[in-house]
């Protein structure tokens, strides 16, 4: 850390900007987060797959208004008897009908069908999520791992359409919401927010969950100067994120995000 000493950032010290940004951590990274975050539809479960399917179908659907996400989150869940990994590992054909008139945004009643039939496939053949994304991550990114999901994912039989919910790093996506989805599954519980129960990774090899929000203000410290929020933006951001803590630079997300979304920084 100590060869970043001499960094200015907008006219902020190394320094300076560490500490306010670990201060907009501890401020945000807390049990109040969740209560408007969409991050509480899997704190509902307590069943390791229940945790992560409800994890990773709410944070598929997760852009837009965030009362509406928790809304339609709870939907899906409720639609699944709110026993997510039961529903997909047992559903017959018939079963798939309680998805009929589901709609949030662009992800309606066929792409929810697509993603129950997709993510048994994971399981049945892989063991699961942990193990897709374990296979392929590298020592300090996950975006190679991404792209091998997605494959694996739509490798059955599907809907082109669908293919677009899954966002690809290697075309250059920030891909945010499949990010978020594993900040939440890799980062340790120790604040009661994120879960910390995917233990084959680790928090380095994290990347920000990059959104309009947390680009802005990222953008305003002087952390990103890429203008498009994409691909190339998160390698920048993370490399410099790491400058201030290479061990887990994604916990970060919480100062940027908050700064953005709570103070419109």
């Amino acid at each position: 850390m100590e060869k970043y000493q001499n960094k200015s950032y907008n006219g902020l010290s190394f320094d300076a900007l560490k500490q306010f940004l670990d201060a907009k951590v501890k401020q945000y990274n807390t049990n109040e987060f969740i209560e408007s975050d969409p991050i509480q539809i899997p704190h509902l479960f307590s069943k390791k797959e229940d945790i992560e399917i409800s994890a990773f179908l709410t944070a598929t659907i997760a852009w837009g208004n965030r009362k509406s996400i928790i809304q339609n989150a709870k939907r899906l869940m409720q639609r699944m008897d709110n026993a997510p990994y039961d529903f997909i590992c047992s559903h017959q054909s018939n079963d798939l009908n309680v998805f009929e008139g589901f709609v949030h945004r662009t992800f309606n009643a066929h792409d929810a069908v697509q993603f129950i039939k997709s993510l048994k496939h994971i399981y049945t053949t892989y063991g699961g999520m942990e193990s897709v994304f374990s296979k392929y991550a590298e020592k300090t990114a996950l975006q190679n791992a991404i792209h091998h999901f997605k494959n694996h994912f739509f490798e059955i039989e599907h809907l082109k359409r669908t293919e677009k919910h899954i966002s690809d790093p290697l075309k250059n996506s920030a891909a945010k919401r499949i990010n978020m989805f594993l900040r939440w599954m890799v980062r340790p519980s120790n604040s009661g927010v994120d879960f910390g129960i995917w233990k084959d990774l680790n928090t380095a090899q994290l990347s920000c969950p990059l959104d309009v929000h947390s680009g802005n203000v990222a953008r305003k410290l002087g952390l990103l100067k890429r203008h498009q929020n994409d691909a190339k933006a998160v390698k920048e951001l993370d490399k410099n994120l790491r400058e201030f803590d290479k061990t887990d630079p994604v916990k970060y997300d919480f100062a940027l995000f908050g700064l953005g979304v709570f103070e419109k920084f």
